[in-house]
């Protein structure tokens, strides 16, 4: 297995596996620490279908929650990140967000299998925040840590929501019901599970306020975070290309689909990792 690291604030090329093939657990554990080094991976060159991409998934932990999407016919635990050439609905996922932080216990990581990638265009854009969060002076890090932020996906999913009733022409099997409007809380700097790294844990999607807080004062701090943790030095963009799998960490990073592929098709399966 050969690990090439982007050079940028995440994020690394994978060769010399197949993932379609025997996953032992040598490859697995090899894997596993590549991806809590570099946080995003990109498998290049796989062959793998819905069977493969389930496997792989389920070698790296077990299938996760995914609430508001209607699974491809046939599998339970797939959904299709689906558009049509000639879609004009707005952009999906174009907001930063960490995967369904709305619930009790978040997924730990996503993987994106390419089935149909334009030849431009539709790279995915991720924030390291942990490095982010690193970057704070001190105090301003002690200020965060006793901060709780109220996570919600009402402003997506909810029946009135960006992908609500009234979001017609969709390609994408898109489920939005009241379920939406439940919250839960997550501290505002979360300790990663594995690493130990303090990150950021909040998203201009899904955080719909802060503990303690009004309205004016929550939405200041929303968008001065998320004006700090969009730098340029924390962001990694990834690169589509035919043949790949890309899986990442939802506990220490925030991503968004960027468009720029008009009149051509694209879809990519998708898996989810429980916490």
């Amino acid at each position: 297995m050969i690990v090439e690291p982007s050079g940028q604030s995440c994020g690394a090329i994978v060769r010399g596996v197949d993932l379609a093939g025997e996953l032992d657990p040598t490859l697995i554990a090899d894997i596993r620490k590549a991806w809590l080094d570099h946080k995003v991976l990109a498998f290049v060159d796989q062959t793998m279908d819905d069977d493969a991409l389930e496997r792989f998934t389920l070698s790296m932990g077990e299938f996760g929650e995914d609430p508001f999407f209607d699974p491809i016919a046939g599998r339970k635990n797939i959904a299709a990140i689906l558009r049509a050439a000639d879609e004009t609905t707005a952009l999906f996922a174009d907001n930063w967000h960490s995967d369904w932080s709305f619930l009790p216990e978040p997924p730990s990581a996503t993987c994106l299998m390419a089935v149909d990638i334009p030849p431009v265009g539709g790279d995915t854009l991720f924030s390291n925040q942990a490095m982010a969060f690193a970057a704070l002076p001190e105090a301003r890090k002690q200020d965060l840590r006793a901060i709780t932020a109220i996570h919600s996906a009402r402003r997506g999913y909810a029946p009135d929501g960006v992908y609500g009733d009234k979001d017609e022409g969709r390609s994408m099997a898109i489920r939005p019901g009241e379920a939406a409007m439940a919250t839960h809380s997550h501290p505002l700097v979360r300790v990663h599970p594995e690493t130990g790294e303090e990150v950021l844990f909040f998203s201009i999607a899904y955080t719909i306020g802060f503990e303690g807080m009004d309205e004016a004062e929550a939405m200041a701090l929303t968008l001065e975070l998320h004006q700090w943790c969009e730098q340029e030095r924390f962001v990694f963009r990834h690169k589509w290309a035919p043949g790949m799998l890309l899986m990442w960490d939802n506990r220490c990073l925030n991503h968004r689909a960027t468009g720029g592929y008009e009149g051509y098709r694209r879809e990519l399966h998708r898996t989810t990792i429980a916490a």
